[in-house]
């Protein structure tokens, strides 16, 4: 998923992405939902969040 789509997700949960690298804006957003914050922690075999929306950017 693209940077920007990124920030419109993030728009629609009130945080400001402002200069956030893609990873940080990504947790931040998975932590806003209550889910753990585990996005490019290489847990990806291991999460068992199979329906994750970042799924196909994790790694």
């Amino acid at each position: 998923m693209k940077v920007e789509e990124i920030r419109k997700i993030a728009g629609k949960f009130g945080i400001k992405a402002g200069k956030m690298k893609k990873a940080e804006l990504v947790k931040t957003i998975q932590q806003t939902e209550g889910n753990e914050a585990c996005f490019a922690s290489g847990m990806v075999d291991e999460c068992g969040q199979g329906n994750c929306l970042w799924r196909e950017d994790c790694a």
